[in-house]
């Protein structure tokens, strides 16, 4: 059987060499000085090849105990090579199904159309907010309860910002369904479990004499000459102030006076 000193001492040799520890189990010298772990064995009339890694990155105990866990699937009638590519391809999967990996695919794939200022938004909740917990965690092993105690502590922050995440996360989840990482939408399940957002009316003109003076002021705005122009465009065109800002000359019909 081998030992710690004996494998210390090991050169590299003009020629690949093997040196037994029992039950299949040996340490295989490559030229260049590497010490690998491997193990012989045979199934179904075969003989196959099981590596552990190297030494000492594996150590001798290491390599003798996944030795004997391989014998006891050979006892099961389980190829101890086939299980461990098993079990590699089911973490491998495992890996790409987390909360992470599909939020990380949603992001790349569904908010392209999306401005660079709202995507920066979008990931700045994800990392601030659910990867931190979630982000490890298979998606389709995540419980509402899970994001509730994500998004609850947020409403003394701002009810806006937890009905914000749960949203963002709404979206994430309708995407695993549709590509078959999730079965279920937990957003659903969160309805009337967070504090609703306050609604908040906004002070408007009513008396004739006081549009009348807003529409002096707007007049005799003294500021930037673009703020100025659009301040006289807003009470003509009735648009939204954003999309003022970002309108094209395309989108203005000056013949027929419209705003398309």
């Amino acid at each position: 059987m081998l030992t710690d000193t004996f494998l210390r001492s090991l050169k590299p040799a003009d020629k690949p060499k093997k040196y037994a520890d029992g039950g299949g189990l040996f340490i295989y010298v490559s030229t260049t000085g590497s010490k690998l772990w491997r193990m012989a064995y045979r199934f179904n009339m075969k003989s196959k090849l099981l590596s552990f890694g190297e030494y000492p990155l594996v150590s001798l105990k290491e390599a003798r105990e996944q030795r004997d866990k391989a014998k006891k699937l050979l006892a099961k009638d389980i190829d101890p090579g086939q299980h461990k590519k098993e079990l590699r391809a089911a973490r491998i999967a495992e890996e790409a199904n987390t909360f992470r990996a599909v939020a990380l695919e949603w992001y790349e794939t569904q908010t392209t159309h999306n401005t660079p200022a709202h995507r920066r938004r979008l990931m700045f909740n994800l990392e601030k907010y659910l990867f931190p917990t979630l982000g490890r965690k298979a998606i389709s092993s995540i419980e509402a309860q899970d994001l509730l105690a994500i998004a609850k502590p947020l409403e003394s922050e701002s009810a806006w910002i937890s009905h914000r995440v749960v949203q963002i996360c709404g979206k994430i989840f309708r995407y695993a369904i549709a590509s078959g990482k999730a079965r279920h939408n937990i957003t659903a399940d969160l309805h009337g479990a967070l504090r609703p957002i306050p609604t908040r009316h906004h002070a408007g003109l009513t008396d004739p004499l006081e549009v009348g003076k807003l529409l002096l002021d707007l007049d005799n705005f003294t500021g930037f000459f673009q703020t100025h122009c659009a301040l006289r465009l807003l009470p003509l065109t009735f648009v939204r102030a954003t999309e003022l800002r970002r309108a094209e000359w395309k989108e203005i019909d000056f013949e027929d006076k419209l705003w398309r």
